[in-house]
């Protein structure tokens, strides 16, 4: 333990004396982390190298970065505002929905793309055994940045810059693979609640319990996929070994975490009851055809996208571009 906090406090001293000046001489793909997360990762007793793991949220556009503490337990790090992400709530189902995907997804080295069109970008790994086993389709679904989506989840470009670096450190350090998981909204049961005469609402029950694992232990559920349906918390042996469309093993999960599910359906069943019809939330009758050129208003109402960036995912208005540094200042 000790070697390692000596080993620790060396990466972090190397990191603190890369200056702005050079940092821009350096590839997007092989840039540091900024100064200022390198001080995060060090006072939440985290390793620099440690593991990582990212969760998105469609309807309060937030991308969270979750780093492994020295207790084994991973805690948040950093959330980003999502700079757009395009279609609806719901899971992506078919190739050019230019639905955003929703649901478990693993990242190796392999899927950092250094090359990007939008300057770094992640490959999800949609579709994944539960997306192929319910016959769903499309490629190249990524988070990346330049701040326009179609289908992907874009960040800006200083965003994009740091999560790539902190994927690729938390690789360096011997992460094999990290988890994204993919929401529509915070899983809350105010939230179900509000959603639930949804058509996915079925689906979204499945990914709150994989949300409900990872809230109640902070340790990542190992996902699997069986009877073409997600299931949680089963060993890594388990679940590498499950047919997608074969039958489910007994599924258990610890007490704590099935007792968070059922209170939370409980409480989720009580607002909906004393709410008006208002206030449920009510879904898009957007479809974008696939193989059609998509037009302004459609696009436009297709995207999600944060305040102060145009069509083309460039800034407008204020100073705009500048050193990634510029955030930290």
């Amino acid at each position: 333990m000790f070697v390692r906090r000596i080993l620790t406090a060396a990466a972090m001293a190397a990191l603190m004396a890369v200056s702005a000046c050079n940092y821009e001489d350096l590839a997007p793909e092989k840039a540091p982390l900024p100064p200022d997360l390198a001080r995060a990762i060090q006072a939440n007793n985290m390793g620099v190298n440690s593991p990582i793991l990212v969760r998105l949220f469609k309807e309060e556009s937030d991308l969270e970065v979750w780093k492994q503490k020295t207790d084994g337990t991973y805690a948040l790090l950093k959330t980003y505002e999502i700079c757009a992400w395009s279609g609806k709530l719901g899971p992506k189902q078919r190739e050019g929905d230019r639905q955003a995907p929703e649901g478990f997804y693993t990242v190796t080295p392999a899927q950092l793309n250094p090359k990007s069109n939008y300057h770094l970008a992640i490959n999800m790994g949609y579709p994944n055994a539960y997306d192929r086993a319910n016959g769903r389709t499309g490629t190249h679904l990524m988070i990346h940045g330049s701040c326009n989506s179609s289908g992907c989840y874009a960040m800006d470009d200083e965003q994009v810059q740091e999560i790539y670096t902190l994927a690729r450190y938390s690789f360096d350090g011997g992460q094999r693979a990290f988890q994204i998981q993919a929401y529509p909204f915070r899983m809350t049961p105010k939230n179900m609640a509000r959603h639930k005469n949804s058509e996915h609402y079925g689906f979204w029950q499945m990914l709150k319990k994989g949300s409900d694992y990872f809230e109640t232990t902070h340790l990542p559920p190992n996902v699997g996929v069986c009877e073409r349906q997600y299931i949680f918390d089963q060993t890594a042996q388990t679940v590498a070994g499950l047919s997608p469309a074969g039958p489910c093993p007994e599924v258990a999960v610890p007490q704590v975490v099935a007792a968070k599910y059922q209170s939370d359906e409980a409480q989720a069943q009580e607002i909906a009851a004393r709410m008006a019809p208002s206030e449920f939330a009510t879904s898009t009758t957007f479809s974008y055809r696939t193989g059609q050129p998509i037009t302004a208003e459609a696009y436009a109402q297709e995207q999600h996208r944060r305040e102060g960036y145009d069509r083309n995912g460039k800034r407008v208005g204020g100073a705009g571009g500048g050193s990634i540094f510029s955030l930290f200042e």
